[in-house]
């Protein structure tokens, strides 16, 4: 039975009421009790061969006949305004068939022209021209003979400098405010306070499939292949610049090499390239390079975090006020800095007030867990340095401001095992029975903890379909996205399951709007969470089909019979035919199942919850850091694929150790130009760097969230990362970092007691 039902709908801590349509009724949730068989085991992913064989379909593979290349001339300045701009000796190029500026760029016929091509350019990577060309090479070629003079102005990208200014007002978002409590009794009951203040750096995506896109129209429909987390925005985006209907455009990411965030929008990329192939009349392919993405794909926001905390003498923390700074960019969003100061321990009087800065950089995105990996470093670092003065167990002092309810909505939570995941963690690290600190010469060893909260509950609207064909095989139909997490995967191991069919009967299609099965967009680690409920109840649809067809053939009750491993069974264990052969005798004949994803249940909180081990090993004489072993521990309800969840953990925590370690966008505090916009100077984690990484979880019973008991895993694991690493240094040298990245040089700084050399070059 279709039924509408109002939900409230969750994304990165962020809510919205809508309407969903749901199918069927609600089913009986899974656990990790459920004596599964397919569910809760490792499985390798069904796209594995194609991937390292090459035959996976990246975006960067479309080639199509007749293909025209486009390439953007970007803004060397921060903040400029065009003067003169000549184009012409570039249109006469053999095989160039366009340049488009501020002067023309209307007649590609999109609404936001304007916005793309501007006189004035706001930050170094802005669009100043587009080349239209029969080779990629000519359209290179073509933009080194478009003629440009700049007036330069003045550019401003430190957010504390902007602050200072009388005329920043302008430049100013916010306050975006939380209060709970009375910030100033919670204060003054306090016997131990703790004010630090810290700095995060701005962090870039650099996926290694970069931005692009290939549009092509085949009559009065546009077919766009994207590199996307969201095929359903680029199409409504798309919609709406070009003035057409959602129905006539489709958009395919059949394999993404990579998005972290930054891929959820069209981009101006898609956009031009979709108009520019309806202008031309011949499919457009706009593809960026390394330097492009970048400097015009957006980053993690750089901040500026004070921090506040007060406790009684035996620990109970009575006030947590943070105040910060977000560099946005141009026009970026505020990032929850305050979510984990709000969510994370029972504290009854917390005041959070976050100031967005627009900058002359480039808007800021979304970026894996975003706002909490910032927010928890500082927090988590303030935390510590409280239990320093408390003199208590860093761990101890967590476990005993232990929140077993939302702190901000005072909700019960549908699971949460984060005491578990501090105590699995601690004993894997050996935090209690070995020496937290040990000295080697100029070498220092030394353990760190951070606790880490975030979302990924998921929820409606998410369907799909199960279709199970006449030779017993399953092909599970939805539109979402596979952006390298393993999707393909764990859906197939949920429909194999539900039918009681082999996995290896399963095959999943995704990545394509034409099946108009609604999904959201892959982030918010939501998308199994969502997803796959949805696959469970068509698959639940289809078994219910197949079952009724044997009870009419054989003349067998249906309530007397089950499918396992590919057959139907009699209630007294004998089998009364396989799938296959059912099917088969009906002639070609398939079945098919249809699902949708339920709303959570009213009044429960949903979050997952991580615990992170640290030990660093510290070189005294040189301030070199590396990180010996990292433990992470996670609460993200039932796994469905132990396999795939270690390859998420694994892939966080060494983001997060670059993000702790080595990255960091450089920009000139001069000029606003980017000094490391490139895989050689931009420093991202090598093999080398990785020392060993512990991945492994609790498994709470969650019959509160979905049919499956699942949540994300995504975002998690980089969250806890820095912090505990910036405990551990601490307790290695005695001297708290307050700034990341911590290079070698703030080491060893740090270590000796003297200030870095002072550099125009600044991490924003």
């Amino acid at each position: 039975m279709v039924k509408v039902v109002k939900t409230r709908v969750e994304f990165e801590g962020r809510f919205r009421d809508e309407y969903t349509v749901v199918e069927g009724e609600p089913l009986e949730g899974w656990s990790p009790k459920s004596g599964l068989k397919i569910v809760g085991r490792p499985h390798p992913r069904v796209d594995g061969a194609a991937k390292v064989t090459g035959s996976a379909k990246y975006t960067h593979d479309v080639y199509l006949p007749g293909m025209v290349y486009g390439k953007f001339l970007r803004s060397p300045y921060a903040h400029a305004k065009i003067t003169h701009i000549d184009a012409s000796e570039a249109e006469g190029l053999p095989g160039v068939l366009g340049v488009y500026t501020y002067k023309n760029a209307a007649t590609l016929g999109f609404g936001g022209a304007e916005k793309v091509f501007k006189q004035e350019v706001t930050y170094q990577g802005d669009v100043v021209a587009l080349v239209l060309a029969q080779d990629e090479s000519v359209a290179e070629d073509a933009l080194e003979l478009i003629r440009v003079e700049y007036e330069p102005l003045r550019p401003l990208v430190d957010p504390e400098e902007i602050m200072g200014l009388d005329s920043s007002k302008d430049r100013i978002v916010g306050p975006k405010l939380y209060e709970r409590g009375d910030l100033e009794k919670g204060f003054a009951e306090a016997d131990v306070i703790v004010e630090e203040s810290f700095k995060t750096q701005a962090a870039l995506h650099n996926c290694m499939e970069t931005h692009g896109s290939v549009a092509h129209w085949e009559g009065d429909n546009l077919v766009v292949h994207t590199s996307t987390q969201s095929v359903f925005n680029v199409r409504s985006a798309l919609s709406e610049e070009l003035g057409i209907p959602q129905s006539k455009i489709r958009v395919v990411s059949e394999f993404m090499g990579g998005g972290f965030g930054s891929k959820f929008g069209a981009g101006e990329y898609t956009v031009v390239a979709a108009a520019a192939a309806r202008l031309l009349g011949r499919p457009v392919r706009i593809v960026l390079d390394r330097v492009e993405e970048n400097l015009a794909t957006g980053n993690r926001s750089q901040t500026v975090q004070w921090v506040k905390i007060g406790a009684k003498r035996d620990g109970r923390i009575t006030a947590i006020h943070l105040k910060g700074l977000v560099n946005v960019g141009e026009d970026g969003w505020v990032a929850d800095l305050g979510g984990p100061a709000k969510m994370m321990y029972h504290c009854p009087n917390v005041k959070v007030e976050l100031y967005g800065v627009k900058t002359n950089l480039v808007s800021s995105t979304a970026f894996r867990a975003p706002g909490y990996v910032e927010g928890d470093f500082a927090l988590e670092s303030a935390v510590d340095e409280l239990a320093r003065r408390l003199n208590m167990d860093p761990l101890e002092l967590r476990l005993l401001n232990y929140a077993t309810r939302d702190p901000v909505t005072n909700s019960e939570y549908s699971s949460k095992a984060l005491r578990e995941a501090y105590l699995k963690g601690a004993e894997l690290i050996g935090w209690r029975s070995e020496p937290r600190v040990v000295r080697d010469g100029a070498k220092i060893r030394a353990k760190g903890v951070a606790g880490a909260i975030w979302w990924g509950g998921g929820g409606p609207p998410a369907y799909a379909e199960v279709k199970v064909n006449a030779d017993g095989g399953v092909t599970v139909l939805t539109a979402t996205q596979d952006i390298g997490t393993g999707t393909r995967t764990a859906l197939a191991q949920i429909a194999a399951e539900e039918l009681g069919l082999p996995f290896s009967s399963v095959r999943v299609v995704l990545g394509d709007t034409i099946t108009e099965l609604r999904s959201p967009g892959s982030g918010g680690s939501q998308t199994l969470a969502s997803m796959g409920p949805a696959v469970r109840a068509a698959a639940h649809d289809a078994k219910n089909q197949l079952l009724e067809i044997a009870s009419q053939v054989y003349d067998v009750a249906k309530e007397r019979l089950t499918i396992r491993e590919g057959s139907i069974f009699r209630s007294d264990g004998s089998v009364l035919c396989s799938v296959g052969e059912l099917l088969g005798n009906l002639g070609d004949f398939s079945v098919t199942g249809r699902g949708a994803r339920e709303p959570n249940q009213e009044g429960y909180m949903v979050n997952t919850f991580a615990a992170q081990f640290a030990e660093v090993e510290v070189d005294t004489e040189t301030g070199t850091l590396r990180v010996l072993r990292l433990v992470s521990v996670h609460d993200s309800g039932m796994v469905v694929n132990p396999l795939t969840f270690t390859s998420q953990v694994e892939g966080g925590v060494i983001m997060g150790m670059g993000y702790a370690l080595w990255e960091g966008r450089l920009v000139d505090g001069e000029s606003g130009v980017v000094i490391n916009p490139n895989l050689n100077d931009y420093l991202v984690a090598r093999c080398s760097d990785v020392g060993e990484i512990t991945p492994t979880y609790v498994e709470p019973e969650d019959p509160h969230t979905n049919s499956l008991g699942v949540k994300g895993i995504g975002e998690p694991p980089i969250i806890g990362v820095a912090p505990a690493i910036a405990n551990a240094l601490r307790e290695a040298i005695g001297v708290r970092l307050r700034e990341l990245p911590f290079t070698p040089e703030r080491v060893y700084s740090a270590i000796k007691g003297i200030n870095p050399r002072p550099t125009t070059a600044k991490y924003l």
